[in-house]
């Protein structure tokens, strides 16, 4: 299997440190990260370079972007995929929709591959849900609910330009259950957020948002993110996430991150589910796209990064209508 070379650059997210092992990886350089956050046994094999620029002399095929900055990461993009770069995108990718579309135009553009870090809806056990829904055994999407939380920590960003926001960075997990996992769009959505419980000071963190929407087939929609979650020593996991997904014909769910994943309907009664069925491995998906020139991830990028346009809306315009009438 041909290994494709791997760029790091910055460490200001989920940086993918489990491609060191990947038997089709090779990370060969990096940059913006500090060479005593890389695993010892693996310093002596890396090129550091001292800026993107830099990064982008190297012969890495792949940059994996957690930019120190978030609110700069799509102008990296743009930046990796004009030097002729593929590009693997901690979210979110983009601070403004302008930026969006022009990573995508781009990524057509160039020819090179671009994927957000979009793997939840396409793994366990939230994969599960999605081929119930798509087979049809709930009946048509009636309505989705969905939290996600995450523990709350004095240390989170104060200047939400550093990583994105509670909305941006922790609500894009309820677009993303909502729109890839029923295939429906958001066609309509209003946010309310808070930032009650952050003594911080000047602090823009907030602590909770909840989103109403409306979806391209009728249904409604809601979620709710928030830095009010469990953690350990209390908690087996990291976070707490629910998604229960209501059909005119039973409902499908998962609980607590996959503790519990089943379907009901009036004929079947409660049926519990595999997590794994219909799961893919998302990062090996981008990797194989590369090997082959292929399309293979599940969903055109325009659907891929549709989560990703509407929280940049409710970003720029919370506790606004995003059809355009204020409250």
């Amino acid at each position: 299997m041909e290994k494709i070379k791997i760029g790091l650059y910055g460490d200001n997210g989920h940086q993918i440190w489990f491609a060191f092992q990947h038997p089709g990886a090779e990370i060969v350089a990096a940059a913006g990260i500090a060479p005593e956050k890389i695993p010892a046994e693996h310093r002596s094999e890396l090129r550091f370079c001292d800026s993107l620029d830099e990064l982008l002399q190297t012969d890495a095929q792949l940059i994996s972007l957690c930019s120190p900055l978030r609110s700069e990461q799509a102008q990296h993009a743009l930046r990796c995929l004009e030097a002729g770069r593929h590009v693997y995108a901690e979210k979110p990718c983009a601070f403004r929709e302008e930026e969006l579309d022009e990573i995508i135009r781009t990524s057509r553009r160039v020819g090179r591959r671009f994927h957000e870090m979009a793997s939840v809806a396409f793994q366990a056990p939230y994969a599960a849900l999605r081929k119930c829904v798509a087979a049809g055994t709930i009946g048509e999407v009636l309505q989705v609910v969905s939290q996600k939380s995450y523990p709350w920590r004095l240390e989170r960003p104060a200047d939400e330009h550093v990583d994105g926001g509670l909305i941006r960075q922790v609500g894009i997990y309820n677009l993303r259950f909502i729109e890839h996992l029923t295939g429906l769009r958001v066609t309509e959505l209003f946010a309310r957020e808070t930032r009650l419980g952050n003594q911080g000071p000047q602090s823009e963190c907030r602590r909770a948002v909840s989103f109403s929407m409306a979806l391209s087939n009728g249904a409604i929609a809601s979620g709710v993110s928030n830095y009010a979650g469990p953690c350990a020593p209390h908690w087996n996991s990291w976070g707490y996430e629910n998604v229960r997904i209501f059909g005119v014909n039973g409902f499908v769910e998962s609980v607590n991150g996959g503790e519990t994943v089943r379907y009901y309907t009036p004929e079947q009664g409660v049926v519990p589910l595999d997590p794994n069925d219909g799961a893919i491995d998302w990062f090996d998906t981008v990797l194989d796209e590369i090997r082959t020139g292929k399309e293979l991830i599940p969903v055109p990028l325009e659907t891929e990064l549709s989560p990703t346009r509407w929280v940049i809306r409710a970003g720029e315009r919370p506790l606004r209508n995003l059809t355009g009438r204020e409250h």
